[in-house]
Formats: structure tokens, C-alpha cells, sequence
């Protein structure tokens, strides 16, 4: 049985396809976020920012350099 395919079927189609793909993106964007906040949270627990930038210039024997 061949069936064609109508005006109307690629409407829907090209509406889901849209909203699949602004799905994906939202999803995509929150779980990003949330991945971050993570590693952030995880990175320095109790370490006061700029730590490890003055450890590695101790290290290095260079003074480190703030922008």
C-alpha cells in the first residue's frame, strides 16, 4: 500500500522537528549548568579563590600575575 506524503505531514513534521530541537537545547543548557555549579562546588570546598594560582607561582619561582 504506497502512500504519499501530504502538505500537511510535513508541517507536523517540520513543528515536531522544531520543538524536538529547542527541547534538546534546553535540556542540553540545564544539565550544562548544573555539570558546572557541580565542578565548581567540588573544585575549592574551603580554599579562599586565587590559592593555587600563588601555590603554582611559589612553585614555578614566578610571582604571579592577576588581570
Amino acid at each position: 500500500m504506497g502512500t504519499t506524503l501530504t502538505p500537511d505531514f510535513w508541517k507536523l513534521f517540520a513543528v515536531l522537528l522544531v520543538i524536538a530541537m529547542a527541547v534538546t537545547f534546553v535540556v542540553s543548557a540545564v544539565l550544562d549548568a548544573l555539570a558546572l555549579r557541580m565542578l565548581r562546588r567540588r573544585a575549592a570546598p574551603g580554599r579562599p579563590p586565587g590559592t593555587r594560582a600563588t601555590y603554582l607561582a611559589h612553585r614555578s619561582g614566578r610571582t604571579p600575575v592577576h588581570h
